[in-house]
């Protein structure tokens, strides 16, 4: 790990609007403020919104202003991208803005029963080889089930065609309401009002997609508790990259 790496780290460990608990130790150490993020952290009863892959935070302090009487906690694994957001937050006196470093796959120990109303994906890795690693397959919407309120929003913005489509055919599979879709979210002139707050947005690496020519996706749904849920059966077209510059590593053409 580099000195830059472990400096961050290091500073981190300071921080008070970070909390780190990876998978290594989470087995040996409670996590007190399950169910009690607004009274114990936030101090209010405002609403608590999640970012899933949150990366270097972006998204998560731009919410938060966006949003004053929201609370905001972005989560991710990698500690060293998430400081750039956590110190920002500090340094700009975001009160309604935290981080949770943890592996998405065990998310719903740090949050109780409807204690989050709604869920932000942002260009998620699709994960076009394993459907159960994509955050918006059933293995997962079957884990926010046990945090995120009845009827609970999710957003998914993405770059990627393969997650959207993927996703569109899981919300159409199992019936979820959705509340807006758009393939094309900066040229569409049917976005809702609401949505065109999230317009002011872009982080660093969507920008970068927009300048290679790639639409932006956007679809938000609601997910209610009672129903069993279903993979899609349909076979979807890969993305032919995996991220920037980068080109995809199968040789197949489709997957589901």
């Amino acid at each position: 790990m580099g000195k830059g790496k472990l400096a961050k780290f290091a500073e981190m460990d300071t921080f008070e609007n970070v909390f780190q608990y990876p998978y290594s130790v989470v087995d040996n150490v409670p996590f007190e403020m399950k169910g009690k993020w607004n009274g114990m952290y936030f101090h209010n009863d405002n609403p608590i919104v999640l970012e899933l892959g949150c990366g270097k935070g972006e998204y998560t302090v731009e919410l938060g202003k966006l949003y004053p009487d929201m609370n905001f906690i972005g989560v991710d694994i990698k500690g060293a991208r998430m400081w750039t957001g956590a110190k920002r937050a500090i340094e700009e006196k975001q009160k309604n803005v935290a981080f949770l470093r943890t592996n998405i796959e065990i998310i719903d120990r740090f949050f109780a029963e409807d204690e989050v109303s709604e869920i932000w994906l942002t260009f998620s890795d699709p994960q076009m080889k394993n459907p159960r690693k994509r955050l918006t397959s059933t293995y997962f919407m079957n884990r926010y089930r046990h945090f995120l309120r009845d009827n609970g929003t999710i957003h998914l913005k993405t770059d990627s065609n393969f997650l959207f489509t993927y996703t569109c055919c899981m919300v159409e599979a199992n019936c979820l309401p959705v509340v807006f879709k758009t393939d094309d979210l900066y040229h569409d002139n049917s976005i809702d009002e609401e949505s065109k707050k999230i317009l002011s947005i872009q982080t660093y690496y969507e920008k970068m997609w927009i300048e290679r020519g790639l639409n932006i996706k956007y679809l938000k749904f609601r997910l209610p508790h009672e129903g069993e849920l279903k993979e899609p059966d349909v076979e979807i077209e890969l993305d032919d990259y995996r991220s920037y510059h980068r080109d995809k590593r199968s040789g197949k053409t489709t997957a589901k």
